[in-house]
This record gives structure tokens, C-alpha cells and sequence, in this order.
């Protein structure tokens, strides 16, 4: 059992948290969430999603390919040039490393190009607004 669902069940916390702690762990968990990325060309393959360009529908789990059909999309490489970057709501980074910085290094890959994208877009507001200035 994880840390976190061990926290939970100690501090008897409500019942809510402790089913969704659990469900996100049963989805990390699970291999047939998992997403798959392209050593070639970096391409990665969400089952979520799926890949409209070929015909595989939203739901097709990476298992589920034909390995003798499926090619990437991208650099045309066959299913063993892929390999298994966990699920979605996986921070990014190593496993090592998660702990170190000001709690970015827990952020998904989403988040992080949220905060970076987000602060240059503040930064060239505040730059604009120097214009007002007289």
C-alpha cells in the first residue's frame, strides 16, 4: 500500500479523500492507463486519446495494438521502439529528484507548462503596461 493511502487510514480522515486517494493509486497502478512514448521522435501515445490519423479509437490500451500493424504516426517506428512513461497524472521527472525545488518538481508536465507560460504572459502584461506610464 502507498504512503499517502497509509496517511489517510492513520489520521482517519474523511472518507471522500481516502476513495480518491485510492482511485488514483489503482489507476497509476493499472498498465492499461498507462502512456507510451516514441524513442525515435518523442510521439506518445495517450490510450485516452487514442489516434484519430490511423483509425484507433479513444480507450485502446497500448497492449491492445497489433504489434505487427501499429506504427508511430510521426517516424513510422514499430511498437518496440516505445516505452512506458506511466500514467497521466504521473509528475515528470525521476522518482529521486521528486522532493528537491519549491514543490515544482511534484507539478505534471501540464502544470509546469501552465506556470512557465503563464508567468511569461504576466511578465509581458506588466512590460505592456509600462506604456501608461507618462
Amino acid at each position: 500500500m502507498s504512503d499517502e493511502i497509509q496517511s489517510v487510514e492513520d489520521t482517519s480522515a474523511s472518507p471522500e479523500i481516502a476513495s480518491e486517494l485510492t482511485a488514483a493509486a489503482e489507476t497509476e497502478s493499472d498498465p492499461r492507463t498507462h502512456r507510451f512514448e516514441c524513442r525515435s521522435c518523442g510521439y506518445v501515445y495517450d490510450p485516452d486519446e487514442g489516434v484519430k490519423k490511423v483509425g484507433i479509437v479513444a480507450g485502446t490500451a497500448f497492449e491492445d495494438l497489433d504489434p505487427m500493424s501499429f506504427r508511430c504516426p510521426v517516424c513510422r517506428s514499430r511498437v518496440a521502439a516505445f516505452r512506458d512513461i506511466g500514467p497521466r497524472s504521473k509528475a515528470s521527472g525521476f522518482d529521486e529528484n521528486l522532493d528537491y525545488g519549491l514543490g515544482v518538481n511534484r507539478l505534471t508536465p501540464g502544470q509546469k507548462n501552465v506556470l512557465i507560460f503563464g508567468g511569461l504572459a504576466l511578465a509581458f502584461a506588466f512590460f505592456l503596461s509600462l506604456y501608461s506610464l507618462r
